[in-house]
């Protein structure tokens, strides 16, 4: 049996206080980063050969099913805002479609062969990257986009939750975050969805501070999409150049960004 799907280490939950409830989750959700760090060596493997094919026109996608999915796509859609980056440079895909984020699509990722053309319809480079995404590591739709993408030529990774599995044997670099048992038997949208979480983090932000869209510690390419992140703009226009509030801010919304904005002020000076 495959440690995602092992008993919990946990019994009677029904009879439990909801402090013993929250209190045993978050014991168990302390032992996810320690799992994510035992994969350090092969989440930077993958950064690695990501970064060079980026910068030279290759995009990225993640496909996965249910969770796994869901969570590639919320990777996926924060990139644009946080980065300034294209939304089609970092590609979320679930099965089952769309309509699959927000209900579940039956048997749709048992389709081995419905994740190549998914990620057809965006088009393909020799520079893409395609991350396979499955808590399990026996999604077949994930197994069959992954074979298929590396079969062109693709660079092919995956984040499984299980050791030697045969998502982690498709892909050429995978990621394996091994977390145990789930506190609710199988339900992977715990611990293993969080683990998930924590190494997507780590891929999109080092991938994108890579790529030049980080200076300092500032995200100074974001979208200026609502008035929290044009005040953060300002003050982070102001500790740049010294210049006033008013100032930083009228020139923030005249450029579009703080790289830009920045970028004038030192040539006006």
């Amino acid at each position: 049996m495959s440690t995602t799907e092992s008993n919990s280490y946990y019994d009677n939950l029904e009879n439990m206080t909801v402090t013993e409830l929250i209190g045993n989750m978050n014991k168990e959700d302390k032992t996810v980063p320690l799992a994510v760090e035992k994969a350090l060596p092969q989440i930077e493997a993958l950064i690695e050969q990501i970064v060079p094919r980026m910068q030279a026109g290759g995009r990225l996608f993640y496909i996965g099913a249910g969770t796994s999915g869901r969570l590639g796509i919320l990777d996926a859609s924060e990139c644009p805002p946080t980065y300034g980056v294209p939304f089609d440079m970092v590609i979320g895909i679930i099965a089952g479609g769309d309509k699959a984020i927000r209900k579940a699509v039956e048997n749709a990722e048992d389709d081995r062969n419905q994740a190549w053309p998914d990620i057809q319809e965006f088009g393909f480079n020799q520079n893409d990257t395609v991350i396979g995404i499955a808590a399990s590591g026996t999604t077949p739709y994930v197994i069959g986009g992954l074979t298929k993408a590396r079969g062109e030529g693709l660079l092919t990774g995956c984040i499984t939750c299980n050791s030697g599995t045969p998502v982690a044997q498709a892909a050429e670099y995978p990621v394996e975050a091994v977390v145990g048992p789930e506190f609710v038997t199988g339900s992977t949208r715990m611990k293993s969805g969080t683990a998930q979480k924590l190494v997507l983090n780590m891929i999109s932000t080092s991938v994108m501070i890579k790529l030049g869209k980080v200076k300092g510690n500032k995200m100074v390419d974001m979208q200026l999409s609502n008035e929290k992140l044009v005040q953060r703009g300002t003050r982070m226009i102001m500790e740049a150049t010294g210049i006033d509030a008013d100032h930083a801010q009228q020139l923030l919304l005249t450029h579009g960004s703080v790289r830009a904005a920045v970028a004038h002020y030192e040539r006006q000076k």
